[in-house]
């Protein structure tokens, strides 16, 4: 039945749409392949959820190879939770992409692009779904090459810049990554996820575990854009097409975290990461200096990208400051932060893509009065940056309320005040740049003609959708409250 295939689907669909853009070449028709195998992902991720919450965990052998023979894909509730997440804003931003990428990327170079894409949420989804360690690193590898290539398309000069730093230090980590892997190989002789989980506590050599364990800390912080290992991640939002930084800033960086819950939790256990290694020691000063000082870099920006990169590396030390709490309540909410700050900041940045297709540039100073001119653009900015805030009934709010709720039960007083300190810092960010799109006189007026001047609706549509559903779970909290309960249960269990 072609439900027992599921998993290998997940992959196989986008990865031979890949190539088939290639031979193609028509703009239009890769565009429709791609987005065609991007809906076919996300009703095979949403079946596999389904099926994961209703029987329980999926463990799909590849070939009929029995793991730890062969390669295995695992699905738990965090797997599925973060499948479904990563398809489903790709699909969302690339039918934003249609018109974005129409007027930021070379015809001739489309076939190019939309095959990366596919590329790119290939390694995506097999660095969710597969249950061996080795390939995490391989499809890290599919994402990481393919991602630094859509990056290289910004029109701007300095976008090839920032692929090439990105590349770097991509590199470095993924190098850290898989030198990590090998100890791990060398301490246990196993690649399976519930082989390693397993045999890690009776490895001979335990400090080849420990070498295995500081890789693989260093190499995901990397990957994962935690301060200060953040370099990479500004100039590369700033410069590539609006579309791959939408792209980029909704699924990327929460896949790095993904995976690093998954090493720190289900493969070395929370008692050894957190209680042996003693490693919130490491990352939770990090978390903290990242979403205090980032969220104070932020108000200093004057373009738009810059100031939302560096507050997605705040953000980024929410989730990380969440996870260091190695409780129930704590993984909850950092989950349910992974979720919601990957819908509201794709959205965030596809209202800037709006802004940057009819004015031409993302220059807050010279937003003077731009509500009147782009009202559904503005609008979506401000819903959007209300929950980048944490404002009531936003989905924001669910998830900062959730951590410091988590960190007053652990004790960790100074946790809750320092994230109520930064999101003041985000309310003077978003605010002065919102005070200037309503309110301020136009000193400089934006380059556009009289009376409304909108993106076009294959732009506006996308971004509303996504706006509908964070507003859905900001109003219903429960709704992924629920969800990341069960991925946190997941986690905390072990493998099955």
């Amino acid at each position: 039945m072609i439900a027992d295939q599921l998993p290998a689907l997940q992959i196989v669909i986008p990865m031979l749409a890949a190539p088939l853009c290639v031979l193609v070449k028509r703009p239009l028709a890769c565009w429709v392949i791609a987005l065609v195998a991007n809906i076919l992902v996300v009703i095979a991720a949403w079946l596999m959820f389904l099926q994961v919450r209703s029987d329980g965990v999926i463990r799909y052998a590849l070939g009929g190879w029995a793991a730890p023979t062969g390669i295995e894909y695992y699905v738990d509730m965090m797997n599925a939770t973060m499948l479904l997440l990563v398809s489903f804003i790709s699909c969302v931003v690339l039918v934003y992409a249609y018109r974005s990428v129409n007027k930021s990327v070379l015809t001739s170079k489309h076939y190019l692009f939309y095959a990366a894409w596919m590329l790119c949420l290939t390694g995506l989804l097999g660095i969710c779904i597969t249950g061996d360690a080795f390939n995490v690193f391989v499809f890290l590898e599919i994402s990481s090459l393919s991602m630094y290539m859509l990056i290289a398309f910004g029109s701007d000069k300095r976008a090839l810049t920032a692929s090439f730093r990105y590349l770097i230090m991509g590199s470095i980590g993924a190098s850290f990554i898989l030198i990590g892997i090998g100890f791990l190989y060398a301490a246990t002789g196993a690649l399976n996820m519930v082989d390693l989980a397993q045999r890690i506590p009776d490895a001979e050599s335990q400090r080849a575990v420990l070498v295995a364990f500081s890789f693989l800390t260093i190499g995901l912080m990397i990957k994962s854009a935690v301060f200060p290992l953040h370099g990479w991640l500004a100039n590369a939002y700033q410069h590539s097409p609006i579309a791959v930084t939408a792209f980029l800033a909704g699924t990327a960086t929460k896949v790095s975290l993904y995976v690093l819950l998954r090493f720190f939790y289900s493969i070395f256990g929370p008692n050894y990461s957190f209680g042996a290694m003693l490693l919130n020691v490491v990352l939770l000063p990090a978390a903290v200096a990242g979403f205090v000082l980032l969220s104070l870099v932020a108000i200093f920006q004057t373009d738009l990208r810059r100031m939302l990169a560096f507050s997605s590396v705040a953000q980024i030390g929410y989730i990380i400051a969440a996870f260091c709490l190695a409780s129930q309540s704590g993984l909850t909410a950092g989950i349910v932060h992974i979720i919601n700050h990957g819908i509201v900041k794709t959205t965030l940045f596809m209202s800037v893509g709006c802004i940057l297709y009819r004015v031409g540039h993302t220059h807050s100073n010279s937003f003077d009065n731009l509500f009147h001119k782009m009202p559904l653009t503005v609008s979506a900015f401000i819903i959007s940056g209300l929950g980048l805030i944490g404002v009531p009934l936003t989905v924001g709010f669910v998830s900062k309320f959730s951590l410091i709720g988590a960190a007053m039960e652990r004790g960790w007083w100074m946790v809750g005040v320092l994230v109520l300190l930064s999101s003041l810092f985000a309310i003077v960010y978003v605010g002065r740049v919102v005070e200037i799109m309503l309110f301020r006189k136009a000193r400089s007026p934006v380059p556009l003609p009289e009376g409304r001047n909108e993106a076009p609706l294959m732009m506006l549509i996308p971004m509303y959708v996504l706006i509908g559903i964070s507003i859905w779970f900001g109003v219903s909290g429960n709704t992924t409250l629920a969800v990341a309960g069960e991925a946190a249960a997941a986690l905390l269990g072990g493998y099955q």
